[in-house]
């Protein structure tokens, strides 16, 4: 074709040309036509002509797009062959045509014609009229489709979440409780209950506020709550009324006195509460210490009676709502990595601009220019990118909740399943994560003997003996009784000795604890029962446990298989059955819980039958070894059973006389009254007791590994995923449920980090762990804190290294710390996992958080960004939903950005053909129709292409490793995607200028075509794995612009696009423009695989 087309203006082409214009312009008449030759001078001057557009001078850029519709349609008239014609300045001759066509296109007028009009008839008009509105917009709807999409899309999402959060807030404020008022009870609302108030909750309803538990239904004087909305543990909790107004005859007696509660300061933790209840109108007033048992935390239920409180914090000052941190708005690093892109685009949208200017020459109002030329190339910016990636996002979260190999798995942020893909360290909780948080006693220890699973049958006969002798004792009918029991104390004192000492072994365990066995309500049932009656009720199949700890419910399952069983408790006292069917009381004159300072619990009690005062206490060995008299053997069989995956308690008790225990009780409500350090006081007094404690047994409970860790944390580790262990457990456990779960393997050595406390030791200790060489690595909590202190980036340069790591007696706090540690030092990407209220730190600090939904509640999975039902399923959850999420959305985001490049490659050179004019290629519904219908659904079809089976993806988790080079998007493919839309888009413009043919107007539809059917076979050419919707999109694309181009008769010739030389000239654009690629595509793949080909092949 370019042999055919007249280029350079020689002089007699050039004449030629200019008699044409004036006579087209002497016969324009008067107007403003008229005034045209002037700017066309008719001197046969060859500088002039030389230097001079065609179809008009560069000032004419500078006027009103309106005056373009003024100018003539150039026509070519004369042609010369050969290419040197064009090389030499023809192409000024093809620059006047596509100029004048350009302009003619831009704005285009309907043809005026005279009409003949019916005297009011108007429907017998033979031609349509315009309506007779007044318009003075600038724009029309298609202006705002792109971005007016784009922003709305985005704004619609966070719409939609925050009316949600609004009605959920809305429905929990809106909840009705019964306050208790001088003229009786009345309905509030929840948003409206003030500090001060009496409030009633009926059971299984929800505690509004933070309250101290005044009063009851239940006769005890106690109730139970459920606090698994709160710290995140299944257990129920016992809760205690003010004593002073249980007492009260009447509830509205409560408005009868005077009496205030002293309450400390608002502060965050759950676990401690310090204040005074005083009743003045009584002498002397009354004053009782209230402590955590005697509150009721907002957002806890009511499990047992109904409770009446008064109202102590509200709204942002209640335990609940100071502990929720506002978790940080996580954004994938994806996200990240196309927002440099991005701004690496917006640098060469703004340098082309500036370029286009200065090779105007600045002429005239040069800005203006700029400006012009900022919105033609605008599409570099990929507006619609964050659209895209939105949807993919969201079809990737459907698909990971449809995936029927991970039942129950829950995408509860829709922002980051590509951040899956990209995961370096795995941050694990030990207890209801890798394990299955169901306790089963296996051991027994009494020093001298041990019991395990399949002795527990010797234990059941020890217990016989003494039980069945003081049911004899007590029965006391016959002397004949007497000889057996004096033959029987003349058996060997071994014997005998075993036999007490199991005895008092299984009693202490029985009795030391705060677990309460809860009934189902029958008929008939009543709390004053005579045995008889109370043995027909106990023995009832609904008896559950109900404890703060799945190992005490362990401990009293046990005692009740071996024959003594708890059946009854209350605050003051509990009930035993013994094997032989007999009722033991014991009155319960103190308890003192479980804290993690103290790492122990106690109980006094005193025995009904012989009014014996004894001190029970279980515990930590760490705890406990201390407190115990001298022995030689709890240190190594702690040990033992520690490796052995157990978790051990140390059991102890000491006898106390009355005045000893009169002693204690006057000290201990002393302290307990005080306002200042009580927590320091109360403890001093208990340690009093804690002396010389007589050692009675150690048990071990085993923890079960949850369904496939071991498989699953193998395949982590091929993955190149670095696993630590972050647990609250005691050395010897974690470093037993390390070894037992595979997190480290038998061959790997391990080095325990010794306990430091100074610099010098912190110092020595790494210095002798930097020796060490592929080998895990276990820290205590306290020893991190001193090492963080001093050493923090020495420490944690060394445990990145390591194989696996394992942190024991670890806060919440400190777990959450060291994510950030690694976030910061290490620059990768971080998961956390986690099932208990302990790990909602740790999960929202992490870059990817995972909830179990395990026994320990579900405070866990709400919190976290994905949530699934058991372990193992993060492994398919990473290797096949993460890996393909990220390589789909790379993709997607890859060809986004191609999209809006080719395009602006296409006007660049456009523009630069014409003098760098500042006009656009293609407009109005044009552009819209390319960003949107056109090439939508083949560009977004590509969420649905694997490179590998999901089957394939768990069985070679080694691909995984790949991904967290971020190769599927960097600015290496980033800058290879430029150079293929720069390559692209040059083939279709020029190769449209060069076979387009007397008429301009088909240059149009000849490139805009070719673009379409190119941006189409882009995608054909990325896609690895084909999809029937793949296939769908391609085809409706297709169809929709073939079926549109009959509609768009303002943009293309339709006379034209009918015949066989459109079709032959398009094609051979869109080869030139995608063969090469294909042909290069073919070439890397034979050459160079990707690693995922060599499987597939």
């Amino acid at each position: 074709m370019a042999d055919q087309i007249p280029l350079y203006p020689v002089r007699s082409a050039a004449a030629a040309a200019n008699r044409k214009r004036a006579a087209y312009y002497s016969a324009a008449g008067p107007g403003p036509g008229a005034e045209r030759p002037s700017r066309y001078q008719l001197e046969d001057e060859s500088a002039h002509l030389d230097e001079m557009p065609l179809m008009m001078s560069e000032e004419g850029f500078e006027n009103d797009e309106s005056d373009y519709h003024t100018l003539p349609r150039a026509r070519i008239i004369q042609r010369k062959r050969g290419l040197e014609w064009f090389v030499c300045g023809g192409w000024k001759f093809l620059c006047t045509s596509c100029c004048d066509w350009l302009i003619n296109i831009c704005q285009r007028k309907r043809e005026l014609k005279a009409r003949t009009v019916w005297l009011g008839y108007p429907e017998k008009c033979e031609e349509k009229h315009p309506r007779n509105s007044i318009k003075n917009q600038k724009y029309n709807v298609f202006t705002f489709i792109p971005g007016g999409f784009v922003l709305a899309v985005t704004i619609m999402r966070e719409a939609i979440d925050e009316f949600r959060r609004f009605q959920r807030d809305k429905e929990v404020n809106s909840q009705l409780y019964s306050k208790l008022t001088v003229r009786g009870k009345v309905q509030v609302k929840s948003s409206d209950i003030q500090v001060g108030d009496l409030i009633i909750v009926e059971k299984n309803q929800r505690i509004p506020s933070d309250m101290v538990f005044l009063r009851t239904s239940e006769k005890a004087g106690s109730c139970f709550i459920r606090t698994d909305q709160l710290d995140g543990e299944t257990d129920w909790k016992l809760k205690v009324a003010v004593s002073c107004t249980q007492r009260l005859p009447a509830l509205g007696d409560l408005f009868s006195i005077s009496a205030y509660v002293y309450a400390q300061k608002p502060q965050l933790d759950i676990h401690s509460f310090e204040g005074t209840f005083t009743r003045e109108d009584c002498d002397p007033p009354i004053h009782e210490s209230l402590s955590i048992e005697n509150t009721l935390w907002a957002s806890t239920i009511v499990a047992s009676g109904t409770v009446i409180g008064v109202v102590i914090y509200t709204g942002k000052e209640t335990r609940s709502v100071m502990n929720t941190s506002n978790p940080k708005n996580k954004v994938g690093l994806l996200d990240l990595e196309l927002n440099q892109l991005t701004k690496a685009l917006f640098v060469a949208l703004v340098a082309l601009s500036v370029v286009m200017v200065t090779l105007q020459g600045f002429v005239g109002p040069w800005y203006r220019n700029l400006f012009r030329f900022l919105l033609l190339f605008s599409y570099i910016i990929p507006i619609s990118l964050r659209v895209n990636l939105d949807m993919g996002k969201a079809a990737y979260g459907w698909m990971i909740m449809k995936d029927e190999s991970i039942p129950g798995t829950v995408v509860r942020t829709s922002t980051i399943p590509e951040g899956l893909g990209r995961l370096v360290y795995l941050l694990t909780d030990k207890t209801g994560t890798l394990t299955q948080n169901e306790m089963v006693f296996k051991r027994l220890h009494l020093g001298t003997v041990s019991y395990g699973a399949d002795t527990m049958d010797e234990i059941q006969s020890h217990l016989r003996n003494p039980y069945s002798q003081m049911q004899s004792q007590a029965s006391g009918n016959a002397t004949s009784s007497t000889p057996p029991r004096k033959a029987q104390s003349s058996a060997p004192k071994v014997r005998k000795s075993v036999s007490s000492r199991v005895h008092e072994a299984v009693k202490a365990i029985a009795l030391c604890h705060n677990v309460t066995p809860v009934y189902e309500p029958r008929a008939g049932v009543t709390a004053e029962a005579e045995y008889a009656e109370a043995d027909q009720d106990f023995s009832d199949g609904n008896r559950t446990y109900q404890a703060a700890s799945p190992d005490e419910v362990a401990l009293v399952q046990w005692t009740e298989s071996v024959g003594l069983t708890l059946v009854s408790r209350d605050l003051a006292s509990m009930q035993l059955r013994t094997p032989s069917g007999q009722i033991l009381t014991y009155c319960i004159l103190q308890m003192f819980p479980f804290t993690s300072e103290s790492k122990r619990m106690g109980v006094i009690i005193r025995d009904e039958s012989t009014a014996e005062i004894t001190f029970y206490m279980k515990g930590a060995d760490v705890a406990m070894s201390s407190i115990v008299q001298y022995n030689d053997w709890l240190e190594e069989e702690c040990g033992n059973m520690a490796r052995e995956g157990l978790r051990t308690l140390v059991v102890a008790k000491r006898a106390l006389t009355e005045e000893q225990y009169q002693d204690f009780e006057s000290r201990y409500s002393q302290a307990k009254l005080s306002i200042h350090d009580r927590a320091l006081k109360v403890a001093a007094v208990v340690e009093s007791l804690e002396r010389e404690m007589e050692l009675l047994c150690l048990t071990g409970v085993e923890d079960q590994l949850q369904a496939d860790v071991r498989p699953t944390l193998e395949m982590l580790r091929n993955a190149g995923i670095k696993i630590w262990m972050l647990t609250g457990d005691k050395l010897e456990t974690a470093t037993c449920i390390a070894k037992s779960s595979h997190l480290v393997s038998r061959t790997q050595d391990i080095h325990i980090f010794r306990p430091v406390t100074s610099r010098g030791e912190a110092h020595l200790e790494l210095n002798a762990f930097r020796r060490k060489h592929d080998c895990a690595l276990v820290i205590s909590g306290d020893s991190l804190e001193v090492c963080l202190k001093y050493y923090e980036h020495e420490l944690v340069e060394l445990a990145c290294q390591c194989p696996a790591v394992v942190c024991c007696r670890c806060s919440p706090t400190q777990k959450a710390h060291i994510v950030k540690l690694l976030q910061r030092h290490a620059g990768r990407r971080t998961c956390a996992i986690g099932d208990g209220g302990n790990d909602v730190s740790m999960i929202q600090a992490a870059d990817c958080g995972i909830g179990i939904e395990g026994k320990e509640g579900r405070q866990a999975s709400l919190a976290a960004d994905f949530s699934i039902t058991q372990f193992k399923h993060i492994g398919r959850l990473l290797m096949v939903h993460g890996r393909s999420s990220y390589k789909r959305s790379a993709a997607l985001g890859q060809f986004v950005m191609h999209r809006g490049l080719i395009i602006s490659t296409m006007q660049a050179v456009f523009s630069s053909v014409f003098y760098f004019a500042s006009v656009p290629l293609y407009q109005g519904f044009l552009m819209v129709g390319y960003a949107t219908l056109y090439t939508m659904f083949p560009v977004f079809s590509l969420v649905l292409d694997q490179d590998v089976q999901p089957e394939m993806a768990m069985l070679y988790p080694e691909l995984y490793k790949d991904l967290t080079k971020g190769r599927s998007l960097s600015f290496k493919t980033f800058l290879i995607w430029v150079l293929i839309s720069i390559y692209q888009g040059g083939i279709l413009m020029y190769g449209a200028l060069l076979l387009f043919e007397s008429e301009f107007v088909h240059v149009v539809a000849i490139s805009f075509t070719a673009l379409i059917l190119t941006e189409l076979l882009m995608v054909a050419l990325t896609v690895r794995t084909w999809h029937w919707l793949m296939a769908v999109a391609e085809v409706l694309s297709l169809g929709c612009y073939v079926a549109s181009l009959a509609f768009l008769n303002e943009y293309f010739d339709l006379a034209f696009i009918t015949t066989v030389t459109f079709v032959w000239k398009v094609s051979a654009i869109t080869v030139v423009s995608c063969l090469p690629l294909y042909v290069l595509k073919y070439l890397k793949r034979k050459l160079s695989p990707p690693s995922y080909s060599k499987l597939t092949s």
